[in-house]
Protein backbone atom coordinates (compact mmCIF):
# COMPACT_ATOMS: atom_id res chain seq x y z
CA UNK A 1 0.00 0.00 0.00
CA UNK A 2 2.77 2.40 0.91
CA UNK A 3 4.57 1.59 -2.32
CA UNK A 4 1.41 2.30 -4.29
CA UNK A 5 1.03 5.65 -2.57
CA UNK A 6 4.60 6.62 -3.47
CA UNK A 7 3.98 5.80 -7.11
CA UNK A 8 0.90 8.01 -7.22
CA UNK A 9 2.38 11.21 -5.80
CA UNK A 10 1.28 13.91 -8.23
CA UNK A 11 0.49 17.42 -7.09
CA UNK A 12 -1.71 18.75 -9.87
CA UNK A 13 -4.76 16.61 -9.26
CA UNK A 14 -4.34 14.64 -12.48
CA UNK A 15 -5.67 11.13 -12.64
CA UNK A 16 -3.03 10.17 -15.14
CA UNK A 17 -0.06 11.82 -13.54
CA UNK A 18 1.77 14.19 -15.88
CA UNK A 19 4.21 16.12 -13.66
CA UNK A 20 5.50 18.16 -16.58
CA UNK A 21 2.07 19.59 -17.31
CA UNK A 22 1.25 23.12 -16.21
CA UNK A 23 -1.25 22.99 -13.33
CA UNK A 24 -4.66 24.11 -14.53
CA UNK A 25 -4.81 26.86 -11.94
CA UNK A 26 -1.79 28.53 -13.54
CA UNK A 27 -3.15 28.56 -17.08
CA UNK A 28 -4.57 31.83 -18.31
CA UNK A 29 -8.30 32.00 -18.76
CA UNK A 30 -9.07 28.99 -16.58
CA UNK A 31 -11.48 29.97 -13.82
CA UNK A 32 -11.45 26.64 -12.02
CA UNK A 33 -9.21 26.58 -8.97
CA UNK A 34 -6.65 23.78 -8.72
CA UNK A 35 -8.34 20.80 -7.04
CA UNK A 36 -7.42 20.12 -3.46
CA UNK A 37 -7.41 16.42 -4.21
CA UNK A 38 -4.20 14.90 -5.53
CA UNK A 39 -4.09 11.85 -7.77
CA UNK A 40 -3.33 9.85 -4.64
CA UNK A 41 -6.65 10.96 -3.17
CA UNK A 42 -8.49 10.31 -6.42
CA UNK A 43 -7.13 6.78 -6.57
CA UNK A 44 -8.73 6.03 -3.21
CA UNK A 45 -12.06 6.34 -5.03
CA UNK A 46 -13.41 2.84 -5.74
CA UNK A 47 -15.11 3.91 -8.96
CA UNK A 48 -11.93 5.52 -10.30
CA UNK A 49 -9.84 2.47 -9.41
CA UNK A 50 -12.40 0.24 -11.12
CA UNK A 51 -12.37 2.34 -14.28
CA UNK A 52 -8.61 2.89 -14.55
CA UNK A 53 -7.83 -0.78 -13.93
CA UNK A 54 -9.55 -1.39 -17.26
CA UNK A 55 -8.20 1.65 -19.08
CA UNK A 56 -5.17 -0.22 -20.41
CA UNK A 57 -5.85 -2.42 -23.45
CA UNK A 58 -6.50 -5.93 -22.22
CA UNK A 59 -9.03 -8.73 -22.38
CA UNK A 60 -12.40 -7.69 -21.02
CA UNK A 61 -14.19 -9.83 -18.48
CA UNK A 62 -17.54 -8.52 -19.69
CA UNK A 63 -19.78 -11.22 -21.06
CA UNK A 64 -20.96 -10.44 -24.56
CA UNK A 65 -23.89 -12.79 -24.10
CA UNK A 66 -25.25 -10.55 -21.36
CA UNK A 67 -25.10 -7.56 -23.70
CA UNK A 68 -26.75 -9.06 -26.78
CA UNK A 69 -29.98 -7.16 -26.25
CA UNK A 70 -28.19 -3.84 -26.49
CA UNK A 71 -27.08 -3.76 -30.10
CA UNK A 72 -26.65 0.01 -30.32
CA UNK A 73 -23.35 1.16 -28.86
CA UNK A 74 -23.77 4.32 -26.82
CA UNK A 75 -21.55 7.15 -28.05
CA UNK A 76 -20.37 9.77 -25.57
CA UNK A 77 -20.93 13.48 -26.00
CA UNK A 78 -18.02 15.44 -27.38
CA UNK A 79 -15.02 15.45 -25.08
CA UNK A 80 -14.89 19.23 -25.24
CA UNK A 81 -18.44 19.42 -23.91
CA UNK A 82 -17.69 16.93 -21.13
CA UNK A 83 -14.53 18.82 -20.24
CA UNK A 84 -16.64 21.99 -19.89
CA UNK A 85 -19.18 20.17 -17.71
CA UNK A 86 -16.60 18.53 -15.44
CA UNK A 87 -13.31 19.31 -13.77
CA UNK A 88 -11.45 16.52 -15.52
CA UNK A 89 -8.87 17.16 -18.22
CA UNK A 90 -9.27 15.81 -21.75
CA UNK A 91 -6.62 13.15 -21.06
CA UNK A 92 -8.40 12.07 -17.90
CA UNK A 93 -11.73 11.84 -19.70
CA UNK A 94 -10.18 9.77 -22.47
CA UNK A 95 -8.66 7.38 -19.95
CA UNK A 96 -11.90 7.13 -17.98
CA UNK A 97 -13.90 6.50 -21.13
CA UNK A 98 -11.51 3.79 -22.33
CA UNK A 99 -11.84 1.97 -19.01
CA UNK A 100 -15.60 2.52 -18.91
CA UNK A 101 -16.05 1.02 -22.39
CA UNK A 102 -13.85 -1.98 -21.52
CA UNK A 103 -15.99 -2.75 -18.49
CA UNK A 104 -19.31 -1.68 -20.04
CA UNK A 105 -19.17 -2.16 -23.83
CA UNK A 106 -22.74 -0.91 -24.23
CA UNK A 107 -21.74 2.45 -22.80
CA UNK A 108 -24.11 1.93 -19.87
CA UNK A 109 -23.49 0.67 -16.32
CA UNK A 110 -26.18 -1.09 -14.32
CA UNK A 111 -26.81 -1.60 -10.60
CA UNK A 112 -25.38 -5.13 -10.54
CA UNK A 113 -22.06 -3.71 -11.73
CA UNK A 114 -22.03 -1.23 -8.84
CA UNK A 115 -22.71 -4.06 -6.41
CA UNK A 116 -19.85 -6.08 -7.87
CA UNK A 117 -17.44 -3.13 -7.64
CA UNK A 118 -18.17 -2.42 -3.99
CA UNK A 119 -18.20 -6.06 -2.95
CA UNK A 120 -14.67 -6.31 -4.37
CA UNK A 121 -13.40 -3.23 -2.57
CA UNK A 122 -15.21 -3.98 0.72
CA UNK A 123 -15.07 -7.80 0.98
CA UNK A 124 -15.22 -7.67 4.79
CA UNK A 125 -18.78 -6.33 4.80
CA UNK A 126 -22.04 -6.37 2.86
CA UNK A 127 -21.97 -3.63 0.23
CA UNK A 128 -25.21 -4.58 -1.54
CA UNK A 129 -27.49 -1.94 0.01
CA UNK A 130 -24.97 0.90 -0.17
CA UNK A 131 -24.24 0.12 -3.83
CA UNK A 132 -27.99 0.22 -4.49
CA UNK A 133 -28.36 3.67 -2.91
CA UNK A 134 -25.23 5.03 -4.61
CA UNK A 135 -26.35 3.74 -7.99
CA UNK A 136 -29.72 5.47 -7.59
CA UNK A 137 -27.95 8.74 -6.78
CA UNK A 138 -25.96 8.50 -10.05
CA UNK A 139 -29.01 7.31 -12.02
CA UNK A 140 -30.63 10.74 -12.21
CA UNK A 141 -33.47 9.79 -14.57
CA UNK A 142 -34.17 6.52 -12.77
CA UNK A 143 -34.07 4.32 -15.88
CA UNK A 144 -31.81 1.67 -14.33
CA UNK A 145 -28.70 2.50 -16.32
CA UNK A 146 -26.00 5.16 -16.05
CA UNK A 147 -24.44 6.73 -19.14
CA UNK A 148 -20.76 7.64 -19.19
CA UNK A 149 -21.65 11.34 -19.23
CA UNK A 150 -23.72 11.10 -16.05
CA UNK A 151 -21.07 8.91 -14.47
CA UNK A 152 -18.20 11.38 -14.95
CA UNK A 153 -20.32 14.43 -14.08
CA UNK A 154 -21.16 12.75 -10.76
CA UNK A 155 -17.55 11.74 -10.18
CA UNK A 156 -16.39 15.28 -10.92
CA UNK A 157 -18.71 16.68 -8.24
CA UNK A 158 -17.71 14.07 -5.67
CA UNK A 159 -13.99 14.30 -6.27
CA UNK A 160 -13.41 17.90 -7.32
CA UNK A 161 -16.61 19.78 -6.61
CA UNK A 162 -17.02 22.64 -4.17
CA UNK A 163 -18.27 21.90 -0.65
CA UNK A 164 -21.69 23.21 -1.72
CA UNK A 165 -21.80 20.91 -4.77
CA UNK A 166 -20.75 17.88 -2.73
CA UNK A 167 -23.36 18.58 -0.07
CA UNK A 168 -26.11 18.91 -2.69
CA UNK A 169 -25.04 15.55 -4.12
CA UNK A 170 -25.00 14.02 -0.63
CA UNK A 171 -28.52 15.35 -0.01
CA UNK A 172 -29.65 13.62 -3.19
CA UNK A 173 -28.12 10.37 -1.92
CA UNK A 174 -29.88 10.62 1.45
CA UNK A 175 -33.19 11.60 -0.17
CA UNK A 176 -33.95 8.01 -1.16
CA UNK A 177 -37.46 8.54 -2.52
CA UNK A 178 -36.48 11.83 -4.22
CA UNK A 179 -39.32 13.87 -2.69
CA UNK A 180 -37.07 16.79 -1.76
CA UNK A 181 -36.87 15.91 1.94
CA UNK A 182 -34.71 13.65 4.10
CA UNK A 183 -36.48 11.70 6.82
CA UNK A 184 -34.77 10.14 9.82
CA UNK A 185 -35.54 6.71 8.35
CA UNK A 186 -33.83 7.61 5.06
CA UNK A 187 -30.75 8.94 6.80
CA UNK A 188 -30.58 5.83 8.98
CA UNK A 189 -30.90 3.55 5.94
CA UNK A 190 -27.95 5.24 4.20
CA UNK A 191 -25.82 5.36 7.34
CA UNK A 192 -26.54 1.73 8.19
CA UNK A 193 -25.64 0.66 4.65
CA UNK A 194 -22.25 2.37 5.02
CA UNK A 195 -21.61 0.74 8.39
CA UNK A 196 -22.68 -2.66 6.99
CA UNK A 197 -20.28 -2.25 4.08
CA UNK A 198 -17.36 -1.22 6.29
CA UNK A 199 -17.83 -4.48 8.20
CA UNK A 200 -16.44 -5.59 11.53
CA UNK A 201 -12.85 -4.77 10.66
CA UNK A 202 -13.08 -1.02 11.08
CA UNK A 203 -10.96 0.66 13.70
CA UNK A 204 -12.13 1.57 16.20
CA UNK A 205 -14.68 -1.24 16.15
CA UNK A 206 -18.20 0.11 15.61
CA UNK A 207 -20.98 -0.77 18.01
CA UNK A 208 -24.28 -2.14 16.72
CA UNK A 209 -26.15 1.01 17.75
CA UNK A 210 -23.57 3.40 16.26
CA UNK A 211 -25.62 4.24 13.12
CA UNK A 212 -28.71 5.04 15.20
CA UNK A 213 -26.77 7.33 17.55
CA UNK A 214 -25.07 8.95 14.56
CA UNK A 215 -28.39 9.72 12.87
CA UNK A 216 -30.13 10.92 16.06
CA UNK A 217 -27.32 13.41 16.64
CA UNK A 218 -27.24 14.62 13.04
CA UNK A 219 -30.99 14.82 12.60
CA UNK A 220 -31.52 16.82 15.76
CA UNK A 221 -29.10 19.44 14.47
CA UNK A 222 -30.39 19.47 10.90
CA UNK A 223 -34.15 19.51 11.49
CA UNK A 224 -34.10 23.13 12.56
CA UNK A 225 -37.86 23.68 12.65
CA UNK A 226 -38.52 20.26 14.20
CA UNK A 227 -41.05 19.21 11.57
CA UNK A 228 -39.62 15.70 11.20
CA UNK A 229 -37.94 16.20 7.83
CA UNK A 230 -34.77 17.93 6.61
CA UNK A 231 -34.97 20.25 3.59
CA UNK A 232 -32.08 21.00 1.25
CA UNK A 233 -31.69 24.45 2.84
CA UNK A 234 -31.58 23.01 6.36
CA UNK A 235 -29.09 20.38 5.23
CA UNK A 236 -26.74 22.85 3.53
CA UNK A 237 -26.91 25.44 6.32
CA UNK A 238 -26.35 22.95 9.14
CA UNK A 239 -23.56 21.04 7.42
CA UNK A 240 -21.60 24.14 6.47
CA UNK A 241 -21.86 25.63 9.96
CA UNK A 242 -21.07 22.47 11.94
CA UNK A 243 -17.45 21.31 11.92
CA UNK A 244 -18.35 17.94 13.43
CA UNK A 245 -20.80 17.20 10.63
CA UNK A 246 -18.35 18.35 7.97
CA UNK A 247 -15.64 16.09 9.38
CA UNK A 248 -18.10 13.22 9.53
CA UNK A 249 -18.77 13.75 5.84
CA UNK A 250 -15.27 12.37 5.32
CA UNK A 251 -16.70 8.93 6.11
CA UNK A 252 -19.04 9.40 3.17
CA UNK A 253 -16.24 10.60 0.89
CA UNK A 254 -14.11 7.59 1.77
CA UNK A 255 -16.67 5.12 0.44
CA UNK A 256 -17.29 6.54 -3.04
Amino acid sequence: MHRAKEVMKVSDGSLLGDPGRTPLSKKEGVKWQRPRLTRQALMRCCLVKWILSSAAPQGSDSSDSELELSTVRHQPEGLDQLQAQTKFTKKELQSLYRGFKNECPTGLVDEDTFKLIYSQFFPQGDATTYAHFLFNAFDADGNGAIRFEDFVVGLSILLRGTVHEKLKWAFNLYDINKDGYITKEEMLAIMKSIYDMMGRHTYPVLREDAPVEHVERFFQKMDRNQDGVVTIDEFLETCQKDENIMSSMQLFENVI
